[in-house]
């Protein structure tokens, strides 16, 4: 895990950067997503409340290693990121929570108001060495991958053929995570001015080895690293096309069809409490593989309860017990985090109620 103190002189250009396309919003207060001038009105508003700080923009980019990707949930990524505006003394203030889904490894950013809910400075000093010795920390904590080897090694003090080498390494550890055949690799290589060669065992069409070359420089995959030989590849691309196909229906136990069952009825109601009528037109499941009736509608893409129809697919390798488990997991999880949302939205409600004033008339 690794942050990055970003300056920022606007909140328009700030939260209008980290609201692209390819995005999704994991958390916030204090702000009403999801259109951009209507949260950038909310920031700037907050800012009347100390006008003496000059630029009251903060924004961390956190990112983390693409071995972590399945584990990294969208839940999951705005709890780290809580922590992190925790540790890093960001609290009572607004702040935005946003993923991005267009570099292969898993990324949010945190824009926040440096002026807080009751006007008092979110201090930025030391806010460099702080960062540091948070992101060790919650990387130590929750177990995430620490870089070492070639990610270690400073790019920009490189020379040829070096150079060229670590952009190769680079680029292969970039795209492999998104490859599933050789194929899929040379075209995104190709892209990056990267050409992709077989070496053939005699006269036949068996490949053994394989060349990536760039700016004049040939390497062979295992030189460029261990993992990038040809058999380590290989075996990459052919685990990668297996598909978990089931040989009958499978048979759930009586308790576990029970358990999400039950999970399913109370998150319909959170469901249905928090979002209503609005939520009609987002994806849904067919849960009746689970022998639970009907389908389930997910939240929106941007809340940060969200759940991707992707994460209710069986995984290569998990058992349909272990599968309907981890399902009724992530439905739990996806209630709790409603029910808190509807919490929230109520105590707002009463105090708006309660602090409304009142007109008499004479």
């Amino acid at each position: 895990m690794i942050g990055k103190i970003i300056a920022g002189s606007s909140f328009g250009a700030t939260v209008g950067y980290v609201m692209k396309e390819q995005s999704r919003i994991l958390g916030f207060e204090g702000i009403e997503p999801p259109g951009v001038s209507d949260m950038v009105r909310d920031f700037k508003d907050q800012t009347l409340l100390n006008p003496r700080i000059k630029n009251a923009v903060g924004h961390i980019s956190l990112s983390f290693s693409p071995k972590d990707a399945d584990r990294l949930t969208d839940p999951f990524m705005a709890q780290i990121a809580r922590e992190y505006m925790e540790r890093m003394g960001i609290r009572n203030t607004q702040f935005l929570i946003v993923r991005h889904t267009d570099q292969a490894h898993p990324h949010c950013h945190i824009v926040y108001n440096r002026i807080g809910n009751n006007g008092q400075t979110i201090s930025d000093k030391n806010i460099k060495i702080r960062n540091g010795k948070v992101c060790k920390e919650l990387t130590a904590k929750y177990g995430l991958y620490y870089p070492k080897g070639k990610e270690q090694v400073r790019r920009e003090r490189l020379r040829e053929p070096d150079k060229t080498k670590y952009a190769i390494y680079d680029a292969i550890r970039g795209c492999l995570p998104r490859c599933k055949s050789w194929g899929d690799l040379e075209k995104r290589l190709q892209e990056r001015g990267i050409t992709t060669k077989f070496k053939y065992c005699g006269n036949t069409d068996q490949r053994q080895g394989v060349l990536f070359s760039k700016n004049g420089h040939t390497f062979s995959g295992s030189k460029i690293d261990r993992a990038f030989s040809f058999s380590k590849l290989d075996r990459h691309f052919l685990q990668a096309q297996r598909i978990v196909t089931p040989t009958s229906q499978p048979r759930y136990s009586a308790q576990a069809v029970g358990n999400l069952s039950a999970a399913v009825s109370n998150y319909r109601s959170a469901f249905a409490g928090l979002f209503g009528s609005r939520g009609n037109s987002g994806e849904s499941v067919d849960l009746g593989g689970f022998g639970v009736a009907g389908d389930m509608t997910l939240p929106p893409g941007w809340y940060c309860g969200s759940i991707a129809p992707e994460q209710m697919q069986r995984r290569i390798g998990e058992s349909h017990e272990e599968h309907i488990a981890r399902v009724t997991a992530l439905i739990r999880q996806a209630t709790e985090v409603m029910l808190i949302e509807q919490a929230k939205r109520s105590r707002k409600l009463r105090t708006i109620k309660t602090n409304k004033p009142k007109f008499r008339i004479h």
